[in-house]
C-alpha cells in the first residue's frame, strides 16, 4: 500500500491565506503536542510571511517563536518556506546572510526548507540549496506553477531534472494560485516521476475550487505528499481539508499514517479559534469563497485581494474588471513570471497604475524597473523590447547573477546595530525588515524594563 505524506500548513499557509498571518504563538501553543502525535509528515510553521508578521503585528521574536515550537514537537519535521536570495524579504540579499540564515534556522530547529525563486530562475536558490545540505536539513527545491503560452510539460520536466542536479532531497510543484487542474496535475507528475528519482510533492490552494480533485489525481499519479489544513482552517484561499483527503485517500487505498481521533482534538481546538477571529474580524468572509475569476485571469487571491484593495482606496473599484483585463498584457510584457511574491505584487501594481493614469508605463514602479534590469534574475519568456528601451534609456540589463554583485553584508550590519542586536539571530531579523525589526527590539526593551521595575517594587513592598 502506497504511502501519502501529509504536511499540515495550519500554522504557516493557512493561517497566512485566511488571516494574513495574524495567529499568535499563544493561541496554537496548547495543541503543539497533539499536532505531534497526529502523524503528519511535517508541520509547516515557519517562513513566508510568518517572520514579518511576527515583528510587525505580533510583536514576537519569530527566532523564539521557532524554539518554543520545537521544544513541543519532538517526533514531526519542521517545515519551513523560503525565498531563496531573497530569504523571507522582498529583495535579493548577499549570499553571507543567506547562509547566516539557513544555518541559524537550522540550528533552531527547522528540518526542511522548501526553497522556491519567483522566477523559477535556480541560480537563486543554489546559496540556499547548499547551506541547507551543509547543516544536514533537508532540502526541498520548488518548481513555481503557472500557465502561459511559454510554460509547457517538457519546460516544467526540465526544471525537474535541473533541481534534482543542485542536490536537493525532493521537489516540491507550488501552485500558489490554486489553478493548476486535475488533469495538468496527473500529466506533470507523472512525467516528473519517469523524470527524477527523488520524491515529488504537491501544493496547492482551494481558491479556485480546484484543490482537491487536482490532489486525488495527483496521487493516483504517484505524488508522494501533499499539503493540506486542519479542516476549519481549509478551503477559500487555504489548502483543502486534511481530513476530508485522508478520508478519500483512505477509501482509494493509501496510506496517510493520520490518527484521525487526534485530527479531531486537532480540529476542535482550532474551531473555537475561528470563532474568534471571525468574531474579531480578522477573518473575512470573503477569503472563505470560491474564486473562479482567477482561472479567467490566472490571478491569486491573494493578489485579488490587494487589488481590490487598491483600487477601493483611490475610489476606482468600477475599474477593477479593465484591470484585471490588464493585468494579463503586463505579464506578458514582462516574460510571463508565475504570479508568486514578490511578482504577483509587482505585476498588479503596474496593471492598475496603466489603467488609472491612462497611458501604459507612463510611470513604472522601482520593483519594475529593477525586474527589467535584471535584479530578481532570469526573466521566463521574452521581455518587451521596446518596454526595457523605454524604462531603462539605454542602462545595462545584468545577465548574471545578481546576487553576485552584492557585497557581504553580516558583519557590518552587526557592527551598524550593535547592542541593539542581543545575538546573530537579532541581526537577520534586522537585515531582513530593518524598520520594523528595531521597532521591536525597543519596545521588547521598554517591556523588559517595565517588569524588571514592576518586580523591584512589588519586592519592596512585600519586605516593607
Amino acid at each position: 500500500m502506497m504511502k501519502v505524506k501529509i504536511t499540515e500548513t495550519v500554522l504557516r499557509d493557512g493561517n497566512q491565506s485566511l488571516i494574513a498571518t495574524r495567529m499568535p504563538f499563544s493561541d496554537f501553543e496548547p495543541i503543539l503536542e497533539k499536532l505531534d502525535q497526529a502523524g503528519y509528515h511535517s508541520l509547516e510553521c515557519w517562513g513566508g510571511a510568518t517572520f514579518d508578521s511576527c515583528l510587525r503585528y505580533l510583536d514576537e521574536d519569530p527566532w523564539e517563536r521557532l524554539r518554543r515550537i520545537k521544544a513541543k514537537v519532538k517526533n514531526t519535521k519542521l517545515q519551513m518556506l523560503l525565498r531563496g536570495q531573497n530569504i523571507l524579504g522582498y529583495k535579493h540579499y548577499p549570499d553571507d546572510v543567506v547562509r547566516k540564515f539557513v544555518a541559524h534556522a537550522a540550528q533552531n530547529g527547522m528540518d526542511i526548507f522548501r526553497i522556491f525563486d519567483a522566477l523559477n530562475d535556480f541560480r537563486n536558490i543554489e546559496v540556499a540549496v547548499d547551506e541547507t545540505l551543509k547543516q544536514g536539513a533537508h532540502a526541498q527545491g520548488c518548481i513555481c506553477y503557472t500557465t502561459s503560452p511559454i510554460h509547457n510539460l517538457e519546460k516544467y520536466e526540465a526544471m525537474g531534472i535541473e533541481l534534482e542536479k543542485l542536490g536537493v532531497h525532493s521537489i516540491c510543484i507550488k501552485d500558489m494560485a490554486g489553478i493548476m487542474g486535475p488533469q495538468e496535475a496527473y500529466d506533470l507528475i507523472k512525467a516528473l516521476k519517469k523524470s527524477v528519482k527523488i520524491p515529488v510533492f504537491l501544493h496547492t490552494h482551494s481558491t479556485t475550487g480546484l484543490g482537491p480533485m487536482t490532489y486525488m489525481k495527483a496521487v493516483e499519479a504517484g505524488c508522494d505528499g501533499i499539503d493540506t489544513a486542519i479542516s476549519s482552517f481549509s478551503g477559500g484561499t487555504s489548502q483543502p481539508a486534511t481530513e476530508s483527503l485522508n478520508y478519500a485517500l483512505k477509501q482509494m487505498g493509501f496510506e496517510t499514517g493520520l490518527n484521525e481521533k487526534v485530527l479531531k482534538e486537532i480540529n476542535d481546538f482550532f474551531k473555537t479559534k475561528k470563532t474568534d477571529y471571525i468574531a474579531s474580524g480578522i477573518l473575512d468572509a470573503f477569503v472563505m469563497g470560491t474564486e473562479t475569476d482567477a482561472l479567467v485571469y490566472q490571478v491569486p487571491g491573494g493578489m485579488l485581494s490587494n487589488l481590490i484593495a487598491q483600487l477601493k482606496a483611490q475610489n476606482s473599484i468600477n475599474r477593477l474588471d479593465e484591470v484585471l483585463e490588464e493585468t494579463p498584457r503586463v505579464r506578458k510584457d514582462l516574460g510571463y513570471p508565475p504570479l508568486v511574491t514578490p511578482m504577483s505584487q509587482m505585476v498588479g501594481v503596474q496593471a492598475a497604475t496603466n489603467v488609472l493614469a491612462g497611458e501604459r508605463y507612463k510611470m513604472v514602479s522601482k520593483e519594475v524597473r529593477a525586474y527589467l534590469k535584471g535584479e530578481y534574475g532570469q526573466a521566463p519568456g521574452e521581455v518587451d523590447p521596446e518596454l526595457i528601451a523605454k524604462v531603462l534609456e539605454g542602462e545595462e540589463v545584468i545577465t548574471g547573477r545578481f546576487a553576485d554583485t552584492l557585497e557581504p553584508a553580516f558583519d557590518r550590519t552587526k557592527k551598524e546595530i550593535g547592542s541593539l542586536a542581543r545575538n546573530d539571530e537579532d541581526v537577520l531579523s534586522y537585515i531582513a525588515f530593518p524598520q520594523v525589526a528595531e521597532k521591536y527590539f525597543l519596545r521588547r526593551e521598554e517591556k523588559e524594563s517595565r517588569t524588571v521595575t514592576y518586580s523591584i517594587i512589588k519586592k519592596e513592598v512585600e519586605t516593607v
